[in-house]
């Protein structure tokens, strides 16, 4: 794909999943990865408790020897939670269990997007952290056309593997980038724009986010308080930045 697809000339540009994460990265100076249900929320709620979230992309045995390797324990499925294994990507889950200061968080799209970067500094964002993220970007400089910063927007998977478009990380990524307009940076995509006018058009983000196809279907399987959660927005001023190897609070 052409040059023109990496929305050269704008400060602040807007993707869709791992491969838009790729494709930005050619030219951004720091990636945000949006993944509402759940795994930005889960990491904004382990990491504002003081812990490093490593970000880890299958659930499978090599998981489980990478979080050997780093000495911390393994996030399960959310049906798999137990007393010895409490810590899921479940944001409710990890909010009750006991803490730990290292969590490996398996996730294909949060991790994927994560790994795309190659060396950029990455942010996790989500409603719940929406505006700090966009000021803290601001404040660092990231924004510009000569810092130009990629929001990705993770989405889900159909059953054949394609991306499937998700509103609630849509809502998610405009969060930030509306955020990123209040703080002085106006140079935004058309892709960006619309972004954050489907954020700031939204009149009821909760609402909007349960009654998703995402936030129905987490609910169907028993699991309503992850979608609350993942509603409280602009609740957290912390800012997880990925940094060797894992997500900590930034400076």
């Amino acid at each position: 794909m052409g040059g023109d697809f990496l929305q050269t000339g704008f400060g602040v540009r807007f993707e869709w999943g791992p491969a838009g994460a790729a494709h930005l990265a050619r030219e951004a100076a720091c990636l945000v990865v949006v993944d509402v249900l759940s795994f930005t929320t889960t990491v904004s709620v382990a990491v504002e408790s003081g812990a490093r979230v490593f970000p880890y992309a299958w659930r499978d045995a090599t998981a489980a020897e990478f979080a050997r390797e780093v000495g911390a324990p393994l996030a399960v499925g959310r049906s798999a939670a137990c007393e010895d294994t409490p810590w899921t990507l479940s944001p409710e889950a990890v909010r009750r269990a006991p803490f730990t200061p290292r969590l490996v968080l398996p996730s294909p799209n949060g991790s994927a997007i994560s790994a795309a970067a190659e060396g950029l500094p990455v942010v996790a964002a989500c409603l719940r952290n929406g505006a700090a993220v966009g000021a803290w970007l601001a404040a660092h400089r990231y924004g510009t056309a000569e810092r130009p910063v990629g929001v990705i927007a993770a989405g889900e998977r159909w059953p054949d593997g394609s991306l499937r478009p998700a509103l609630e990380d849509l809502l998610g990524a405009g969060a930030v980038i509306a955020a990123l307009r209040r703080n002085g940076r106006t140079s935004l995509s058309p892709e960006a724009g619309q972004a954050a006018t489907a954020f700031t058009g939204s009149t009821d983000i909760a609402a909007d986010v349960a009654g998703s196809a995402s936030g129905r279907e987490l609910t169907d399987a028993g699991f309503p308080s992850d979608v609350s959660i993942a509603t409280e927005a602009d609740t957290s001023t912390t800012v997880p930045l990925l940094a060797d190897g894992a997500f900590s609070a930034a400076d």
